[in-house]
C-alpha cells in the first residue's frame, strides 16, 4: 500500500525509532510500513492518522491495489 509515512515523519525530523516509540511499535515495523511491505492494522492506521493530525486516506492510498484487483 502506498503511503506518505516517510514524508510526514521526516518533515518532523523524527527517526523511525522515534515514530515507533510514539506508536508503540518497533522501528522495523515503521520501516516495513514505509516500504510498503506491511499494511498496518486498522487500530495502528488510526493511531498514525491521529499522531499526524490527518485522515487515514490522506496518509494511505490503496488505489493501486484496487485497480490491480479489477
Amino acid at each position: 500500500m502506498n503511503n506518505r509515512l516517510r514524508e510526514l515523519r521526516t518533515e518532523l525530523g523524527w527517526s523511525q525509532s522515534v515514530l515507533g516509540e510514539r506508536l508503540g511499535v518497533s522501528r522495523q515495523t515503521v520501516n516495513a510500513i514505509e516500504a510498503g511491505r506491511y499494511d498496518p492494522s486498522l487500530p495502528l492506521a488510526f493511531a498514525i492518522a491521529r499522531l499526524f493530525g490527518q485522515s487515514i486516506e490522506a496518509i494511505f492510498d490503496d488505489a493501486a491495489e484496487i485497480s490491480a484487483a479489477s
